[in-house]
């Protein structure tokens, strides 16, 4: 069984459809609200554990109700979750506006936040994982922590570089992929990196600027965590071997798989239903 570790952030997302996104100056009606936990490394977590890995994941939690919740939704989900507790902080927490076609927006808060010493009680998990997965949301400090146990200990690192900023020299010399949208792809120097895996939305992947994987045909209902279950795919299919065009294809099929319901974890496909749609493309 393959094991990943994930560093990353776990809070409450609350969910709105709306007909359209905001125009200037524009006040809109929501025509539905949901919440539910999320955040990039949540979401990835799950998407490993829904491929049947063995899943370690770290990320900072308040001592409120939402770190509760975030508790509750690793347990419920087979993710070994380990919370850094912030007394006196709240945990995360984002809004998601979905419009009529699908498309969404997103826009997150922080308020607790790992340390490098966090990253360090993670140690033990990171040495013992066949990949660690990593995200820009927590300080670029925690990431270069963990990068250098991960070479320390000589694990493969997958990055997605999303949200945007500027990534170290000694995270992208350290990374075996990198995984940028289109956006992402253009604001990095992808040459600093072995492999550059760019997400193409509704076209698929691209494999170091050169092999292309469609993707599957599919009516969009809402494509919020597309990537993050893309990512999460990709990375268990790394840490059992495969080579990266045949991992690119089961991530590229389970992001489509997922934009077809609504929400994120609600969203993510088993292993099983993804290899029934390999099956039948």
């Amino acid at each position: 069984m393959a094991k990943i570790s994930v560093i990353g952030i776990c809070g409450n997302s609350i969910f709105m459809t709306v007909d359209h996104f905001h125009e200037k100056g524009e006040t809109l009606v929501a025509d539905s609200v949901y919440e539910e936990i999320g955040g990039k490394g949540i979401n990835q977590a799950v998407a490993c554990a829904r491929m049947g890995a063995e899943v370690s994941f770290l990320a900072a939690i308040g001592d409120d109700r939402d770190g509760q919740k975030c508790r509750m939704a690793a347990k419920e989900n087979g993710v070994n979750g380990f919370f850094a507790v912030k007394e006196g902080m709240a945990t995360t927490f984002a809004v998601i506006l979905t419009d009529k076609n699908g498309e969404n927006q997103v826009t997150g808060y922080r308020c607790a936040e790992l340390t490098e010493a966090d990253v360090a009680s993670f140690e033990e998990e990171i040495a013992q994982s066949d990949i660690l997965l990593l995200q820009n949301e927590v300080p670029v400090e925690v990431n270069l922590a963990a990068v250098r146990l991960a070479k320390k200990h000589g694990i493969k690192v997958i990055l997605n570089p999303a949200p945007i900023r500027g990534i170290p020299d000694e995270i992208a010399q350290s990374v075996f992929a990198v995984t940028p949208n289109e956006q992402e792809m253009q604001a990095i120097d992808v040459s600093r990196f072995e492999n550059c895996i760019t997400t193409l939305g509704k076209q698929g992947c691209r494999i170091n600027n050169t092999q292309k994987i469609r993707a599957i045909p599919v009516q969009a209902v809402d494509t919020t965590g597309a990537g993050d279950t893309f990512n999460g795919v990709l990375s268990v299919c790394v840490a059992e071997g495969m080579d990266l065009y045949s991992a690119c294809k089961y991530a590229v099929t389970a992001s489509g798989l997922s934009v077809t319901k609504k929400y994120v974890l609600n969203s993510i496909p088993a292993r099983e239903e993804i290899e029934r749609k390999m099956l039948n493309e």
